[in-house]
């Protein structure tokens, strides 16, 4: 089996750029590729999917356990010549849910990319502290990100000093993935991305040392224990309506791929651009994303409003993640200020502030029984948001590991929603308790 890591000695140093050029080069040679993003994060799988036209899935091991890590890896890379791995953050933050941490329990080779502009010889402090601050590790080498060409015969002979592999250097370009309040743009809003793409793997394929990266990524098969899912369907399928556009487009690869593995029917639907929510949805969710870019749409398409407001106080099973639970209040206020009507299931606005206000790993502690919580669950989740909200979301207790906590979410018998963004695998009870209540809501509906 192949696999190597893509990490970085910081967030911003290019490891999206370097991952994403590697694979357009890897995808010109006809192998097979899988991919994969370290950590919570939503935006960069995009630009991998867009790339190899597959999806791209998590590795967190905040949510998931050692053995749950090993068996996604293997089972989402089974099919592939080789696997790419991008990190999170600077390769050591985030304890638990850190690159190292990933890269320790799927034993995967880790070259590190770093930023060279304005350093010389200083490279050579960076590089050796990241290679002698947690050791054992799994660095093999480095790419010199922006580096002038003219430093390149520094960077190789820094490399032979310290005992660690050149796998190349990536020169200044003109190409930028443009940021945004929650990071990255999203790959469906860049103009000719695939063009742009095709010119970053030219320079991977003058500057990067393709065939030692290919040598380097072999690596020995992990030993797990094969999940079984326990699906809760025995005979009717349900079928989940999931948002997926512009405004909504944060979903988990794997969780999507877990309830078709359970046995459920997905449909897509555009809260923008449909009118309707799929007429034979069994349940609903509401994917997180950016409903404040898009507001005026959204509110101005009422047919959907309706739609989704009909759904859910008919009692359909419904799962609305920060931005989806955004776009359940009574009014949302967009990124410039104004204010607009959205669904009114939640009573209250969603309003923008000029700072994150909950951003990181947190774990939900339930008040009470409802659609997917037991009152005695600790749930690992995540939050990343600058928009907060008026509404009365008491039924959580939020808790950080730094020990601080706040209350959030609505939580009863047929809905979800809340900021904290939910990993299936952390917790497989969750999607079998979502299930459970869209064959319970289809057979009351006279489905069977």
């Amino acid at each position: 089996m192949r696999r190597i890591m893509i990490a970085g000695a910081n967030s911003g140093c290019g490891k999206t750029t370097i991952t994403c050029s590697l694979l357009k080069s890897l995808q010109r040679r006809k192998l097979k590729l899988s991919s994969f993003k370290c950590g919570p994060d939503y935006i960069d799988p995009m630009f991998h999917k867009k790339v190899i036209s597959l999806p791209s899935y998590n590795l967190d091991s905040f949510f998931c356990d050692d053995n749950t890590i090993k068996y996604l890896i293997l089972e989402n890379s089974k099919n592939s010549d080789i696997s790419i791995i991008e990190g999170v953050m600077g390769f050591y933050d985030g304890g638990r849910g850190s690159a190292f941490s990933i890269s320790e329990i799927t034993d995967t080779p880790i070259i590190m990319v770093i930023n060279c502009r304005g350093m010389s010889e200083s490279l050579g402090a960076v590089m050796k502290g990241f290679l002698t601050y947690k050791t054992p590790n799994k660095i093999i080498g480095f790419i010199f990100n922006k580096l002038p060409k003219k430093l390149e015969k520094q960077a190789i002979s820094l490399c032979e000093e310290l005992n660690t592999e050149y796998f190349g250097f990536f020169p200044e370009n003109d190409f930028n993935f443009d940021s945004r309040h929650l990071g990255l743009v999203t790959a469906d809003e860049i103009i000719n991305l695939n063009d742009k793409l095709v010119k970053l793997a030219d320079l991977c394929d003058k500057y990067i040392l393709i065939n030692k990266i290919l040598k380097f990524s072999e690596s020995d098969n992990l030993n797990y224990q094969k999940i079984n899912l326990n699906s809760p369907i025995t005979s009717y399928r349900p079928t989940i309506a999931i948002s997926n556009d512009n405004a909504f487009c944060f979903n988990y690869s794997d969780n999507i791929a877990l309830l078709e593995n359970m046995g459920c029917h997905i449909k897509y639907f555009s809260p923008l651009d449909d009118k309707y929510i799929p007429k034979d949805a069994d349940g609903l969710i509401l994917s997180g994303g950016y409903p404040e870019l898009h507001a005026k749409k959204l509110s101005l398409n009422r047919s959907m409003i309706d739609s989704v407001k009909s759904a859910i106080n008919s009692g359909i099973p419904t799962v609305a993640e920060c931005g989806g639970f955004m776009y359940l209040h009574e009014f949302l206020e967009d990124k410039d200020g104004r204010i607009f009507p959205m669904a009114g299931i939640i009573n209250g606005t969603a309003y923008k502030t000029d700072r994150l206000g909950h951003f990181g790993y947190v774990t939900l502690k339930p008040k009470n029984d409802s659609l997917l919580f037991k009152k005695s669950d600790n749930i690992a989740s995540h939050e990343f948001h600058y928009w907060e909200s008026t509404a009365n979301a008491q039924d959580l207790l939020i808790s950080k590991r730094n020990g601080t906590s706040w209350n959030g979410g609505i939580c009863n018998k047929s809905l979800y929603a809340g900021f904290p963004h939910l990993y299936f695998y952390s917790d497989l009870n969750i999607p079998r308790r979502l299930i459970k209540s869209c064959i319970k809501f289809g057979e009351k509906n006279g489905k069977n």
